[in-house]
């Protein structure tokens, strides 16, 4: 089982990178006892936002139940013959998250397979779901079942949600095209405007000020990664900022890789990681 364990997050690690160069980065300054669990929970989010992002069958529902399902009975016996739920669940019984956070992720999922119109509480049920309660397993694993959880678990939450919202943001004119979604309440896709994308970053933008003191009070297995993330997502918001609405939905504003070494080496050097 050892053998099994040990493959089952060496695939996690390889789908998490494969799949977000950002994170890649970020991950690098994860002291090396936790990183694997975190490969873990991105692992799994990963395979559930493939349901509902690209496979988008027919039956996508029944898939997403059924993952889910595997999941929950997998949480019990402590084995899965899916590796990326196996990785999973072995993390979460290691760091006690239970299914009163991943219940909720599921749900954000099945509002996915089928577009719809998100009010303000279904937007925050939403982010709820698919963001805040990913921020809390991570903040399981950084303070390893310490009180310290239950001091730093708003600013987590907070976290979870802008960076959610920064890509609803970035990714505006992809989720319309590809997958018939936008998710600001009170938005269109034709109506989006200016007056429209400020109020967003200014909801963003609180969310990342109830965040930063979170933040510095991480314990250090995961400061310097989380620190890196956040200015990351920053950056990427003045960008957002600083483009027109109309802009925004005709291609992808990014953070180029340049900007991306420089927060690295800069992160690397302040917390004596280099």
């Amino acid at each position: 089982m050892e053998l099994y364990t040990q493959t089952s997050y060496k695939l996690a690690r390889t789908v998490t990178l494969d799949y977000s160069t950002s994170f890649s980065k970020s991950s690098q300054l994860f002291s090396s006892d936790i990183q694997d669990h975190i490969y873990a929970i991105y692992g799994l989010v990963r395979i559930a936002d493939e349901v509902v992002d690209t496979y988008k069958g027919k039956d996508s529902l029944e898939v997403i139940n059924a993952l889910e399902a595997e999941v929950l009975q997998s949480l019990k016996t402590g084995f899965s013959p899916n590796p990326l739920v196996h990785a999973f669940v072995t993390t979460a019984k290691k760091y006690a998250i239970t299914r009163d956070l991943i219940t909720p992720f599921f749900k954000s999922m099945r509002m996915d397979i089928t577009p719809k119109t998100y009010t303000p509480k279904l937007y925050a049920a939403y982010i709820y779901g698919s963001a805040e309660v990913i921020g809390l397993m991570c903040l399981k694993v950084f303070c390893n079942n310490d009180a310290a959880y239950l001091k730093l678990e708003a600013g987590a939450k907070a976290l979870g949600a802008a960076y959610q919202k920064v890509n609803f943001l970035r990714d505006i004119k992809a989720d319309y095209d590809e997958r018939g979604r936008v998710y600001f309440p009170g938005v269109t896709y034709d109506s989006f405007n200016d007056e429209q994308k400020d109020a967003i970053i200014k909801d963003i933008k609180n969310d990342f000020k109830k965040a930063q003191p979170a933040v510095t009070k991480l314990p250090a297995n995961a400061r310097a990664a989380v620190g890196l993330s956040f200015t990351y997502y920053l950056e990427l918001l003045n960008k957002l900022e600083k483009t027109p609405a109309e802009k925004i939905k005709t291609g992808r504003v990014r953070v180029n890789n340049a900007k991306k070494l420089q927060l690295l080496i800069k992160h690397r050097v302040k917390h004596g990681t280099v």
